[in-house]
């Protein structure tokens, strides 16, 4: 289980002064050694950047990217308190203490696991139907470039997806891979991480084309869970913290910690599985031959162009 350190950083989080560096101070004490926080900034408003990496057993071990998504973990001065759209960087922080902690007690994965989040107590809000998102205090493309990392080899995005009517199920969900502008089928080794660790059928998170180009272009999009997609080449597949109603992003009060812990335990299933080789998030000599028919979907990662 993960739920004391989901506790533990919902602690920490729930605060109108939370910043990178007390982030990093945490993770320090926790015997996180290496963070990395950079500062954003975008006129009076901020946000922090912060890298985790956890060493695994095996240099040559695969590297797993975990990226946890999010406006801001609050809303003030609108909010008071920690809000729903924080469950990016809750989780991510959770499998940062608890991967530590497994060290501690000498179970090391074979692989590196990096993970980005960003931290904002401050974050601004937008209209969005059919409940309002939260939006993010500085220039997006930034903060995106700053989550990935040439190393990952895959990328797990983590985002809470409670603002939509499309999946209405609470708990969590995963969408398909999503590679370079393609999106490909749902990875079979992720469902049968994810039936393991919750116990119940997979749900599966649908996505338009639209969904996986970058926000620059001002189209809908369900929530930003596969922006990281738009700034990489590595395939990345989305988890959504989802559930039965639609729930603002910029509510308080609607942390739903158990689905958090699910959401940890899978990260952290998937991050042993892929260090190890013994997890894939699609076909490589499928996806080799579905570019060799069709070309490039490449553009998918650009905010386009205009004109005729």
């Amino acid at each position: 289980m993960a739920l004391r350190q989901v506790l533990e950083v919902y602690e920490l989080l729930d605060s109108a002064t939370i910043d990178g560096p007390q982030v990093a101070s945490f993770l320090h004490a926790h015997g996180i050694e290496q963070v990395e926080v950079t500062r954003i900034t975008s006129g009076e408003r901020f946000t922090d950047a912060v890298r985790i990496r956890v060493r695994g057993s095996d240099p040559r071990a695969p590297v797993l990217g975990v990226i946890g998504k999010l406006g801001g973990v609050g809303a003030r001065p609108a909010q008071i308190g920690i809000v729903s759209d924080a469950d990016g960087a809750l989780v991510t922080l959770a499998l940062a203490l608890k991967l530590g902690a497994m060290r501690k007690a000498g179970d090391q994965l074979p692989g590196d696991v990096i993970i980005s989040t960003h931290i904002c107590p401050a974050a601004p809000t937008r209209p969005h139907h059919p409940v309002p998102f939260m939006s993010i205090p500085v220039e997006r493309e930034k903060l995106e470039r700053a989550d990935v990392h040439p190393d990952m080899g895959a990328v797990l995005s983590i985002d809470t997806s409670r603002g939509n009517r499309v999946v209405n199920h609470k708990g969590i969900a995963i969408t398909p891979t999503v590679r370079q502008g393609w999106i490909l089928p749902v990875a079979a080794d992720l469902i049968d991480i994810l039936e393991t660790v919750t116990a119940v059928h997979a749900v599966v998170m649908p996505l338009s084309t639209q969904d996986i180009t970058p926000y620059a272009n001002g189209l809908f999009h369900i929530n930003s869970i596969l922006q990281p997609a738009a700034y990489t080449d590595v395939p990345v597949v989305g988890v959504a913290i989802t559930a039965q109603v639609a729930v603002p992003g910029c509510a308080t009060g609607a942390t739903q910690l158990d689905d958090v812990d699910k959401a940890v335990r899978f990260a952290l299933e998937v991050a042993k599985a892929w260090g190890r080789g013994a997890c894939r998030f699609h076909d490589e000599a499928e996806f080799a031959r579905l570019v060799s028919l069709y070309g490039s979907m490449a553009r998918l990662q650009t905010a386009g162009t205009t004109g005729a």
